[in-house]
């Protein structure tokens, strides 16, 4: 069982900065290879500065879909909106925060 680290308010990975329905996922951060549910959840749980993901590691299991709790590929999740194992959606705008996780 994979623990997900943070301000974490329910099961499916929700925190309390990110809470609708499509905040299913946690990320592992390449800096401590804890998962949390956002990088906001990280700053304020840790007291390193955050590192990025590079586009050579981006096979690395690093995305856990908070529903059936498998991880998927950096990868997989960039070029998909839903979990490949079980078929819930991701949200969508999570893109715009790529940039904070992954050097693209």
């Amino acid at each position: 069982m994979v623990t997900i680290y943070g301000l974490t308010v329910d099961d499916e990975s929700r925190c309390e900065h990110y809470q609708t329905p499509l905040d299913i996922i946690a990320i592992k951060f390449k800096c401590c290879n804890k998962f949390y549910p956002c990088y906001k959840c990280h700053e304020e749980c840790e007291k390193h500065e955050l590192k990025r993901w590079d586009k050579s590691e981006f096979d690395e299991h690093a995305i856990l879909c908070g529903v059936c709790k498998q991880t998927i590929s950096i990868n997989d999740y960039m070029l998909k909106e839903v979990c490949p194992h079980c078929a819930s959606r991701f949200n969508h705008r999570c893109k715009y925060h790529h940039h904070l996780y992954f050097k693209i």
